[in-house]
């Protein structure tokens, strides 16, 4: 392990390296990516396809690029037991937290025949990512599909990148 004095040139030094995470030095990309976008716009699923196949090396169509509940379940049956407990733990802890931000609709009529309120609809359908490239975070699977399931979405629909065999990480399943 390399331990780093903080001097001002390294506090310097830090301080330049966050700034080159700035949007405005990704120009040199921003034309290929512009590109890809057109392209997605007008092809549609087929240059989402062809453009995994180039940069995840890994081969889709409309059937593959869905996850089977064969598949879900075989994670499941292969996955570490401990870490499934630790997972279910966090779940309920999740559910129970969100529960409690649960708001119901209401409604007043005032005396001057006014009438206030709210009405409290959730959203029929939400997209979530989550990330899965190198490293997985099972975490952000249920992060983000547990408040959605407690505030009543009736369709969640998940993305996640898969590795060369088009087969997702485990623990995200």
């Amino acid at each position: 392990m390399k331990i780093v004095q903080l001097t001002e040139q390294t506090k310097q030094d830090i301080l330049t390296n966050l700034l080159k995470r700035n949007p405005g030095q990704y120009t040199e990309y921003e034309q290929t990516v512009n590109e890809i976008l057109s392209e997605v716009r007008t092809k549609g699923d087929e240059a989402v396809f062809a453009y995994t196949e180039k940069f995840d090396h890994c081969s889709l169509d409309p059937v593959s690029v869905k996850v089977t509940p064969e598949e879900i379940e075989e994670a499941f049956k292969t996955y570490d037991k401990d870490l499934i407990r630790i997972m279910m733990d966090a779940k309920d802890n999740i559910v129970s937290y969100h529960e409690k931000q649960l708001q119901n609709s209401w409604i007043e009529t005032k005396e001057d025949g006014s009438i206030l309120g709210q009405k409290i609809t959730p959203i029929d359908t939400v997209g979530v990512y989550v990330p899965g490239g190198k490293a997985a975070y099972p975490s952000s699977t249920l992060m983000c599909i547990l408040p959605a399931k407690v505030a009543g979405v009736n369709r969640i629909i998940m993305t996640t990148p898969c590795n060369a065999e088009g087969k997702v990480q485990p623990c995200t399943l």
